[in-house]
């Protein structure tokens, strides 16, 4: 494919690893041109002043802002650019917002970079991917709610866990440690021990795969 006829792409991204898996999987293929790789809100809202791409990629955790801003600002200053996110976040809160900032798909971090290159062209194409988690989310929030059993009270799935417990157990549920958890979210070790305990208390639960467990069953992953 020539270069007059590939997707340009931007993409920014703060960890650094994660950021060298992306590259290598948009330059993998000729469909791709990596036009920019930018580490924080601020780098790529300066590339993207005098700059435009076909598509943007945005982690929604950057350590200078939120992932938020970065759509806003691309979506005001380049309406064609299509946006999508790519993040450890998979819930819903962080997924409605994204939307509602003008994101038009949103994967999750799950070790599949390979279809990424697939993802960006389904989004060229006018599509609009999304990790499965995320699909089935939106389908449940579209569903009609259950009737109610009457006299049995209804199972809290949403408020149960602090937006920031929420965070740590995603990214816990994922397979990362608590000092790459603490890194991910930029807290100490010590502090990640904490919500930890927090969370095992208000799930009732005495183990990380419990916890996973429990909260799944609520909607709560």
């Amino acid at each position: 494919m020539s270069a007059e006829s590939a997707i340009s792409v931007a993409l920014v991204e703060d960890d650094a690893l994660m950021r060298a898996r992306l590259e290598q999987a948009l330059r993998a293929t000729p469909l791709i041109e990596l036009a920019c790789s930018a580490a924080t809100a601020r780098e790529i809202t300066e590339w993207l002043r005098s700059n435009s791409v076909h598509v943007l990629l945005v982690d929604l955790g950057l350590p200078d802002g939120s992932g938020l801003d970065v759509i806003r600002y691309c979506r005001a200053h380049s309406p064609s650019t299509q946006v999508m996110v790519v993040t450890l976040f998979g819930d819903e809160h962080n997924m409605l917002r994204a939307f509602e900032a003008g994101a038009q798909g949103y994967l999750l971090k799950d070790g599949s970079e390979a279809e990424l290159a697939r993802h960006v062209a389904t989004l060229h194409a006018g599509g609009s991917p999304m990790s499965p988690p995320i699909a089935r989310q939106l389908l449940q929030r579209l569903a009609p709610a259950p009737p109610s059993v009457a006299g049995e009270p209804a199972t809290p799935t949403h408020g149960m866990l602090t937006e920031r417990e929420h965070e740590i157990l995603l990214i816990l549920s994922r397979g990362y440690t608590y000092a790459e958890a603490a890194r991910l979210s930029g807290i100490a070790v010590s502090t990640v021990q904490s919500h930890v305990k927090n969370i095992y208390n208000k799930l009732n639960v005495g183990s990380k795969t419990e916890a996973v467990f429990e909260a799944r069953q609520l909607g709560l992953l």
